[in-house]
């Protein structure tokens, strides 16, 4: 498994610590690095950063989620398909550079994993509808 999509499920499980124990980012923070001090510091620096990220700018994800979720209010998702899609939705938004398609992929890789095989479809067409929400990248200047 690559360093990023190991930084990615970390993410995943810290949003969904946070959300389901009413935890602090800080109270998240020490109690999940105590128990995985053998994580690569490339690995957490990545997880940290895009954990920090969705933190901070939470009410704008979910805000950005719930506009492209038809008929879905955050509270009604089921707890990791929620917490995919914030992950996703702040790489979107803190990792411009990174292309759309391969974040996309990366959240359904993960929803495939910690997820039912009903969500992919629900979390595919969300951050297909973000993504083109965002708008298209500008191209690179010569």
């Amino acid at each position: 498994m690559g360093t990023r999509r190991k930084s990615r499920e970390l993410v995943l499980q810290m949003l969904f610590q946070a959300d389901m124990g009413k935890q602090t980012a800080d109270e998240v923070r020490r109690t999940f690095w105590a128990e995985r001090s053998n994580v690569d510091r490339e690995v957490r620096g990545f997880a940290e950063d895009l954990f920090r990220l969705a933190i901070e700018r939470a009410e704008e994800i979910d805000r950005i989620i719930e506009s492209h979720a038809q008929h879905w209010r955050m509270d009604r998702m089921a707890a990791v398909d929620r917490n995919i899609l914030r992950e996703a939705v702040a790489e979107f938004l803190g990792y411009p550079d990174t292309p759309r398609p391969v974040v996309m992929n990366e959240a359904i890789e993960i929803a495939r994993k910690y997820s039912s095989s009903e969500s992919l479809q629900f979390i595919n067409g969300v951050l297909d509808s973000i993504g083109r929400g965002l708008g298209e990248k500008p191209a690179a200047s010569a």
